[in-house]
């Protein structure tokens, strides 16, 4: 049985590979199948990526707002789908903001670059803070 961070990173991959242009339909019931991520996990994980999709630009909006210099297309792709994961956690969920941080974190050091951790971070820690107003 997969671990909430095992869905994540999962989450992670497929909104990875959605960008980079894969034929999703096909290749997430594969990846997930080969995960070993079903049942309960499974439904978690497509929730998480479709709540992604589904309000992209919104999420989108609320990153570059907190990016300063940045934008959200000048970061790495891995990047980019850590941020987009937890920005849409955090404004779409009942988890706590920093558990939500501390697994993007978390997935940034495993997947993300050197210098990802504090962007993302501070990214999240700003949306978190946000919200809680």
């Amino acid at each position: 049985m997969a671990t909430r961070h095992q869905v994540r990173q999962s989450v992670v991959s497929l909104l990875y590979a959605n960008e980079m242009g894969s034929e999703m339909e096909e290749f997430s019931s594969e990846f997930l199948e080969e995960k070993k991520i079903r049942n309960d996990q499974k439904s978690f994980t497509l929730s998480l990526y479709n709540g992604v999709l589904d309000n992209l630009n919104l999420i989108d909006e609320e990153l570059n707002s907190h990016l300063g210099k940045w934008k959200l297309e000048e970061i790495g792709t891995v990047e980019r789908a850590i941020l987009r994961l937890g920005a849409y956690e955090i404004k779409f969920s009942d988890i706590d903001g920093a558990i939500i941080i501390n697994e993007a974190i978390l997935l940034a050091n495993e997947l993300g670059s050197d210098s990802s951790t504090r962007l993302i971070n501070g990214v999240l820690d700003a949306i978190s803070k946000d919200k809680a107003k």
